[in-house]
């Protein structure tokens, strides 16, 4: 169900920024599962790092499957 439109709600996140061996610079977003992004240039990773921010929270919006539980199966091999 979208949310009706109006003024957006302002949440900040603590960014991760480090710098592989290839010199790319790669931010990431520990609050978030799965959310991190990189670019060769700071300037470049900022728009970046915002752009998958918005996704990864719509993304939680989204359904999910509900974790059940781990089983342990035997098959003869």
């Amino acid at each position: 169900m979208k949310k009706p439109a109006g003024k957006a709600r302002l949440r900040e996140f603590t960014v991760v920024i480090e710098q592989d061996e290839d010199g790319y610079y790669v931010a990431s977003v520990p609050a978030l599962h799965s959310c991190y992004t990189q670019a060769r240039t700071l300037e470049e990773l900022a728009p970046r790092i915002r752009e998958v921010i918005a996704l990864c929270l719509a993304e939680q919006e989204a359904p999910r499957m509900k974790f059940v539980g781990v089983q342990q199966v035997e098959v003869s091999a």
